[in-house]
């Protein structure tokens, strides 16, 4: 497993935010939650692609989860096209799976454990939470090459977007932390 933001220049608890120059459909509109960045690779979450008819209580019903149906009705999230089949909860740290439980950020957690998956049925789960299948991962270099290319703009997250349950409005979002509106977004870069 990878580190968080441990260094300056890390991207670790940061936000991804694509912009219209992405050129991968996979990503269009998309807000990456950073939740490791070191030298050799990065990996992230998408945050705002709902999976179509997938809900958090269905998939813990079918894992065997005991308490599925306490579990709160939210969607499960496409994290990314890396390792699709493998569930990972981003969640406040409030309730934790204590060494299973990388700290991205002050507050926020990514847990890849069944404890995580027990713990949201549990009598006391984290204030927020959003389970991800898959991540988008890149390897040394390739995220700040697409950087550069514009591909990506970079903000500070919060949990108001992280958490946010209206996944149709965290990409105007994101970009409204950078002052930016969509409308004022082109496919054409430059270069002052």
């Amino acid at each position: 497993m990878i580190e968080a933001q441990t260094q300056t220049g890390f991207l670790g608890g940061r936000l991804l935010i694509a912009s219209p120059l992405i050129g991968d459909p996979r990503f269009d509109r998309s807000v990456v939650y950073m939740c490791a960045h070191d030298g050799e690779q990065a990996m992230g979450l998408i945050i705002n692609r709902p999976m179509e008819g997938l809900r958090l209580p269905d998939l813990l019903e079918q894992l065997d989860i005991h308490r599925w149906d306490q579990a709160a009705d939210t969607p499960v999230f496409d994290g990314g096209p890396v390792d699709r089949d493998r569930g990972m909860v981003l969640h406040t740290t409030d309730a934790g799976c204590g060494p299973a439980t990388l700290e991205v950020d002050a507050g926020i957690g990514l847990t890849a454990t069944k404890e995580i998956l027990d713990c949201l049925v549990s009598d006391t789960p984290p204030r927020h939470a959003i389970m991800a299948l898959g991540y988008a991962g890149w390897s040394s270099g390739q995220l700040e090459d697409e950087i550069a290319a514009n591909a990506w703009l970079v903000c500070e997250a919060d949990e108001a977007i992280l958490f946010d349950r209206d996944c149709e409005d965290k990409w105007a979002a994101a970009l409204a932390r950078l002052g930016v509106t969509p409308e004022f977004l082109t496919a054409a870069s430059g270069h002052a």
